[in-house]
C-alpha cells in the first residue's frame, strides 16, 4: 500500500513563512487602530478599500437607495436562497433545548440557551461581493435572536455591492458598515469612536481577515478560523471523471491565490486526466488569474491504493469543503472525522453550500476540522448552566459531600460555603474549618 503525491504544493515551511508576514502586518494594523480609533480606519479605508466617505456606517436612507438598483429576479433569487438557509437554521435551533432536571429530591439543575448579545458579521467582497455570506452569519445570528448585528463588507468597485447590502438588511443586519479587511473586523472588536465593540465575530475572510479573527480571540469570541478556502475533492472513476474533478477543483482555486485544492484518489488515470483537464479549463476560465497562482502553489494530486489510505490521508489534511464522488460515498460519511463540510454524490457540489442549499458556508480552515465544526445557529448561543436546591435535607446532604470533598483538596473557604448550610439547615454543628461528619443518613 502507497501513497504517491503526482503533484505538491507549497511546503509546510513556505506556508509558516507566509503566515508570519500576515501575522506581523495584522498586529501592527490593530495595535494603531486600538490606538488612533476611527482615523486609522479611515487611513486604511482609503489605502486598501480606495473608499472614504463622512461615515461608513450606512443609514437608513442610504440603504434603501442602493437596495433599490437590485432588479426584481435578483431580488427574488436572494430571497429564496436566505429562506433556505433560515429554514435549516431554525431546525438546528429547534433541537437545541433549555432543560431542567431533578437529579436528585431537593436538587434541580438546568441550561438555558442564551444568544450573544452583540455579533460582527464579516461578509467578503474585494474581489467578489459574497452575497451569500450575509445570509450564513447575519440570516443565522437573527434566527439565534441576536439582539445587535452588525455587518461589515468592502466596497466593489468603488461602491457598496447593492446585492450584499440587500442580502444583509434582508438578513436583518440592524448596523450596515462599508469597510473590509483588518479595519472592518478590529473596528468591530475593538470599537472606535463611532463603533461599539461586539462581543463576538463570524464570517469568512482572506488570509489577512482570519489572522485579525485568531490575534482578536480572547478580547472577543470568533466562530472559528475561516479562510483562505480550501477544498478537497475524493473520486474515484466508477462516479467521476477528470473534467468533473478539474472543474469543481478550479472552482474553489478561484477564490484567492492561496487556496489549497487537493484531489484524493486511488486511480492514477483519473488523476492524470484531472491533470490535463485542469491545464485546459485554465485557459478558457475568466478567473484563471487567481486560479492558475492558487493551482501552481497550492495544488495537490494524491494518489492512494485503498479506500482506507483515501480516508486517513483526507482526515489528516482536514480540508474545509470535501467532496466526495465515489462508489462509496455514505462509507465516507460514516468514517470521516476531520472536515468542514461534506458534499456528497456528484449531483452535489461546494457553489451548492456555498451559495443556496442551505447548510452554513463559513466553515473550518487549516486543520480546524479536527476540533471545530463550521458556523451555525448554535455558535450564536451560549448555553448557561443553573443550579437551585429547594429542600433543607438537599442542602444538608450535598453540603455534607460537598464540605468533605472541598478538604480533601485543601480548600478551607470552600468547604465553609458548604458547612454553614449544614449548621443551619441541618442543625448539624461541624466545627469551623473541618469537613462535615459522614453520616449514613447522608447517603
Amino acid at each position: 500500500m502507497t501513497i504517491e503525491y503526482l503533484k505538491r504544493g507549497k511546503s509546510d515551511a513556505d506556508r509558516a513563512e507566509d503566515d508570519a508576514k500576515t501575522a506581523a502586518i495584522v498586529s501592527g494594523t490593530l495595535k494603531d487602530i486600538e490606538a488612533r480609533g476611527d482615523a486609522a480606519v479611515r487611513e486604511l479605508a482609503n489605502k486598501f478599500d480606495k473608499y472614504d466617505r463622512e461615515t461608513y456606517r450606512l443609514s437608513e436612507e442610504d440603504i434603501a437607495a442602493i437596495i433599490a438598483k437590485v432588479s426584481d429576479r435578483e431580488m427574488a433569487d436572494i430571497r429564496f436562497a436566505q429562506e433556505q438557509v433560515r429554514n435549516f437554521a431554525q431546525a438546528q435551533r429547534d433541537s437545541m433545548l433549555d432543560i431542567e432536571v431533578e437529579t436528585l429530591p431537593g436538587v434541580i439543575l438546568g441550561h438555558k440557551n442564551i444568544p450573544v448579545q452583540s455579533v460582527g458579521c464579516y461578509v467578503p467582497g474585494g474581489k467578489f461581493p459574497m452575497v451569500a455570506s450575509a445570509h450564513m452569519s447575519v440570516a443565522t445570528a437573527s434566527v439565534a435572536g441576536v439582539p445587535r448585528i452588525v455587518a461589515c463588507t468592502p466596497p466593489f468597485g468603488g461602491e457598496p455591492n447593492p446585492a450584499v447590502i440587500a442580502a444583509m438588511h434582508l438578513g436583518g443586519a440592524h448596523e450596515i458598515y462599508v469597510l473590509g479587511g483588518i479595519q472592518a473586523v478590529g473596528a468591530m472588536a475593538i470599537g472606535t469612536e463611532s463603533i461599539d465593540p461586539v462581543h463576538l465575530l463570524v464570517g469568512p475572510g482572506n488570509a489577512f481577515v482570519a489572522e485579525a479573527k485568531r490575534q482578536l480571540f480572547g478580547r472577543v469570541g470568533i466562530d472559528l478560523f475561516a479562510g483562505p478556502t480550501e477544498t478537497m475533492v475524493i473520486a474515484d472513476e466508477t462516479a467521476a471523471d477528470p473534467e468533473l474533478c478539474a472543474t469543481d477543483l478550479l472552482g474553489q482555486a478561484e477564490h484567492g491565490y492561496n487556496s489549497p485544492c487537493v484531489l484524493l484518489t486511488n486511480s492514477r488515470s483519473l488523476a492524470t486526466g484531472t491533470l490535463k483537464e485542469i491545464d485546459r479549463i485554465l485557459e478558457i476560465l475568466p478567473t484563471a488569474g487567481t486560479a492558475r497562482v492558487s493551482w501552481e502553489e497550492y495544488g495537490e494530486v494524491i494518489l492512494c491504493d485503498t479506500y482506507e489510505e483515501m480516508l486517513n490521508v483526507a482526515d489528516d489534511i482536514a480540508s474545509e469543503h470535501v467532496q466526495v464522488m465515489t462508489d462509496r460515498d455514505d462509507w465516507f460519511l460514516e468514517h470521516m472525522t476531520c472536515y468542514g463540510a461534506l458534499f456528497l454524490g456528484a449531483r452535489t457540489n461546494v457553489a451548492n453550500g456555498d451559495k443556496v442549499i442551505g447548510t452554513n458556508h463559513t466553515l473550518p480552515t487549516k486543520k480546524a476540522g479536527r476540533y471545530t465544526g463550521g458556523l451555525w445557529v448554535g455558535k450564536f448561543l451560549k448555553t448557561h448552566s443553573y443550579q437551585k436546591i429547594t429542600t433543607d435535607e438537599a442542602a444538608t446532604m450535598i453540603g455534607e459531600y460537598g464540605s468533605r470533598l472541598c478538604m480533601l483538596e485543601g480548600f478551607v473557604g470552600h468547604a465553609e460555603q458548604c458547612n454553614i448550610r449544614v449548621r443551619r439547615y441541618g442543625g448539624v454543628n461541624v466545627p469551623y474549618g473541618e469537613g462535615a461528619p459522614h453520616r449514613e443518613a447522608a447517603e
